[in-house]
């Protein structure tokens, strides 16, 4: 087991999901869970505003790219086998090559990448799903949640990193700052 690496897999963009499918009933219908034992789609889970309702979906880090953890080392006698398995699903352009191209021949990511990825990954599982939504100063937005529900406003400030926005929002003929998540406003059109 020690022979494990990790490989990138260079698919179609937007049908990553379905080639992942297709290269993990191959695995099991060949029997080859102990030379392939993960197949992973690095991503996220995003809250993204339509129509003024929030909607949960799943965004990839890197679109168009499966991670394949493998052994395909030379002195493993099923190398050859597994390559072409891969390389033959539906969907599956290549292995990334070591220029960043694609190639038929499988190059490692080294293990601080694979760890750089992977810890991308388990953060993502940890943390709070994240709103997909940039703000930007002076754009108008509608108040969609809490007290101010149903107001208007002008984008004065946007905060990324706590994922809030100050609102110039104009209250009994006054205009008022206030801050808000992005949950709690829609861009208006």
């Amino acid at each position: 087991m020690s022979q494990l690496k990790w490989y990138v897999v260079r698919a179609i963009a937007s049908k990553e999901k379905k080639a992942k499918t297709y290269l993990e009933n191959e695995i099991a219908k060949r029997e080859f869970h102990e030379h392939v034992p993960q197949v992973l789609i690095p991503s996220e889970k995003v809250y993204e505003m339509r129509n003024g309702k929030k909607r949960l979906r799943e965004k990839s880090f890197f679109p168009g790219y499966i991670m394949v953890q493998a052994n395909l080392e030379k002195d493993n006698p099923t190398t050859g086998e597994l390559i072409h398995m891969i390389t033959s699903i539906p969907g599956i352009i290549g292995f990334l090559g070591a220029t960043g191209s694609t190639s038929k021949d499988p190059v490692a990511l080294r293990q601080s990448e694979v760890n750089r990825i992977l810890g991308k990954v388990d953060e993502s599982a940890e943390d709070d799903v994240k709103l997909e939504t940039t703000f930007i100063v002076g754009e108008t937005v509608k108040v969609i949640d809490g007290p101010f529900n149903g107001f208007t406003g002008t984008v004065e400030e946007v905060f990324e990193e706590r994922q809030k926005i100050n609102v110039m929002v104009k209250i009994f003929g006054r205009n008022t700052p206030v801050e808000l998540n992005y949950s709690q406003v829609e861009k208006q059109e």
